[in-house]
């Protein structure tokens, strides 16, 4: 992980979930599908942060398996996918970090770690 530029820490699961997509028939494949479909975020960056930033999604469950691509890098959680994006929020102090979820309980533990939260949406966009 590259200290000098922001770190976008996605929580994989809720940013799929967060549209009806039939994402649900095939997790691994939706995610994957995120991953790949989001690999310019590292140069562009995303609404109020721009590029050059780091990418990092967590991925959980049945998406455990997905692996990093040149520009995403993935981190399977062993337990609860939440748990482990405190984690990575906490082992970057002093670092510019944005989790992107829609989960209210994850926002507040993380913005406990002085971490700045978006939507869903903000990774869709792009």
């Amino acid at each position: 992980m590259t200290p000098d530029i922001p770190l976008i820490i996605v929580d994989a699961a809720n940013v799929v979930g967060s549209v009806p997509d039939g994402w649900w028939r095939d997790r691994r494949g939706a995610t994957e599908r995120l991953r790949d479909q989001r690999s310019g975020l590292h140069a562009e960056g995303i609404d109020g942060v721009g590029g050059p930033v780091e990418v990092v999604m967590i991925v959980e469950g049945r998406a455990r398996g997905v692996s990093s691509s040149p520009t995403v890098s993935t981190i399977a959680a062993t337990g609860s996918g939440d748990d482990r994006i405190v984690e990575v929020v906490a082992a970057h102090p002093g670092r510019r970090r944005i989790v992107v979820t829609a989960d209210r309980e994850l926002r507040r533990r993380v913005r406990e770690s002085g971490a700045e939260v978006a939507g869903p949406s903000t990774v869709r966009r792009h």
